[in-house]
């Protein structure tokens, strides 16, 4: 009898947990984005430089994408933050790294000007992967101790993971477009990852369209403007990617002119920050 009420008890007290069927959806996402990433991994070893960057442009999709349906379901937790960010430096750290230096390999073979430097390639695409790393893990502690001015909110600070694999990936882009051979070189492959690797780990402005208005009656413009875009990537889907890739860097300079402009428009009307008063201990 005593046993019997002790089984009981513990039923009542130890009550089986359910996790609901939408709060899984944001994080099956997250995991399909970050096979997509290790399958561009593979598509790399092989040589498949076209379907390794599909892969690539696949997994920046669902980033994009798992973070809204996760507030569209009310389903975000610590563990989708955390698997968000593994699955951003699998798909944007590691896979990018790896297409690049197999796709310079590609034409560095014995005899070549540049096979006594495939050691110092394998360390930029290291180098790359590192700074993708350590921006994921700033991004991280930045949500709640991020930059309040309110300027900042127009951009990121550095380039974020997603931008800095389309940036790095732009000569692969140009040279399946073209099947011309002067993109597939060491030095361009090299400079873009030292490149991207220095804007993501530094704290330069980057553009952010979260915060980016239209006009009202500018909408008719941009939404022409954003079908000529679809139109573009259906018919001439390289040169439209490659085109963006060139644009995106070139605003790098831009955001940067545009960020010191605000920021000195807002510390010059701004009031100045008073001295904040100290109180006398009290005598004891």
């Amino acid at each position: 009898m005593g046993k019997f009420r002790f089984r009981k008890r513990r039923s009542k007290t130890h009550k089986r947990r359910e996790i609901p069927i939408r709060a899984m959806i944001p994080n099956l996402v997250t995991l399909v984005a970050a096979a997509s990433g290790i399958t561009s991994i593979r598509y790399s070893c092989q040589g498949h430089w076209r379907s390794a960057v599909i892969a690539i442009i696949i997994a920046c999709v669902l980033d994009g994408v798992d973070g809204r349906v996760a507030r569209m379901l009310r389903a975000t937790s610590k563990l989708g933050a955390e698997l968000d960010s593994l699955a951003d430096f699998v798909s944007f750290g590691v896979a990018p790294a790896l297409l690049i230096y197999f796709w310079i390999m590609e034409k560095v073979t014995h005899g070549c000007a540049a096979y006594p430097f495939r050691g110092v390639f394998w360390a930029l695409a290291l180098f790359y992967a590192m700074c993708c790393a350590f921006r994921l893990a700033r991004f991280n502690i930045m949500i709640d101790n991020g930059p309040t001015q309110p300027y900042w909110k127009y951009f990121f600070l550095g380039l974020p993971a997603p931008g800095g694999a389309g940036l790095v990936l732009t000569p692969a882009i140009w040279q399946l477009h073209t099947d011309s051979p002067a993109f597939q070189t060491p030095w361009i492959g090299c400079s873009i990852l030292f490149l991207c690797g220095v804007l993501m780990a530094c704290r330069c402005p980057t553009i952010s369209a979260k915060s980016l208005r239209v006009p009202a009656k500018r909408m008719v413009p941009v939404l022409l403007f954003v079908m000529f875009v679809i139109g573009m990537l259906v018919s001439q889907f390289w040169l439209t990617l490659g085109t963006i890739g060139v644009f995106y860097l070139l605003s790098v300079p831009v955001c940067g002119i545009v960020f010191l402009r605000l920021r000195r428009r807002y510390e010059k009307y701004s009031p100045a920050p008073t001295a904040p008063t100290v109180t006398p201990p009290a005598a004891v």
